[in-house]
């Protein structure tokens, strides 16, 4: 985690392939599952719910739904890999077109909070639920937690390699208190208070920046 990683560029988002109608219909079925599941997880928490009350809610046999996920940590983990995709996704869209890399990290912040306080079920249980998974589960859920968190990691290092953020800042430190801070809104933040979601983003980049950055920028020679 503490190796350089070379100048950011957004990641392209991946066109989508030319998609039969089995795999088209393969993948909407897959995300009604995980959202009907990811709606009891919240509701009931992981411990609380059954693969039996998932397959009832789906209207499925549970032999079926067991066809596609043989245990409930098979289901949170897919449900994990779906809601960093988005929300990698997501950021990748919002900063597809920026060049300025203070920008870029400001886009994607903003996008992060959005989709946080989207109401998605799904981004609850990401932030809330993964704990849950034990052994292997518990393990592929953190590679997957460290591949957005590496998408963050790109971006911040490319701040400190051109000279935007000091050379003193742990950069580690920096992704870890900031997204902290941003998943910690989830809890607190709601429509129509004092804060727009725009705003909230704003502070909290207005907070972070001024923090580590050199001014004026420190061009590496």
């Amino acid at each position: 985690m503490s190796e350089t990683r070379p100048v950011y560029a957004a990641p392209a988002v991946p066109a989508a392939p030319a998609a039969s109608a089995t795999a088209g219909k393969s993948e909407a079925e897959r995300e009604r599952i995980l959202a009907t599941a990811a709606q009891l997880f919240r509701r009931n928490g992981f411990d609380g719910t059954t693969v039996r009350q998932i397959a009832e809610a789906c209207g499925m046999l549970p032999g079926s739904l067991h066809y596609r996920y043989r245990t409930k940590d098979e289901i949170l983990l897919d449900m994990m890999r779906m809601g960093i995709e988005k929300t990698i996704r997501a950021g990748a869209e919002a900063t597809a077109h920026i060049e300025d890399p203070l920008q870029k990290v400001r886009a994607a912040l903003q996008a992060h909070l959005r989709v946080l306080m989207s109401g998605d079920d799904l981004v609850y249980v990401l932030l809330f639920e993964w704990r849950s998974l034990r052994g292997k589960a518990r393990e592929e859920v953190i590679r997957e937690r460290d591949r957005y968190e590496k998408y963050w990691d790109a971006m911040l290092d490319a701040l400190q390699a051109q000279g935007y953020v000091r050379a003193d800042v742990d950069i580690r430190l920096v992704r870890l208190v900031g997204l902290g801070a941003l998943n910690w809104a989830a809890t607190w933040y709601r429509d129509g208070g004092q804060y727009t979601l725009e705003e909230l983003g704003d502070a909290l980049w207005n907070i972070i920046s001024r923090g580590i950055a050199a001014v004026p920028p420190v061009r590496p020679r």
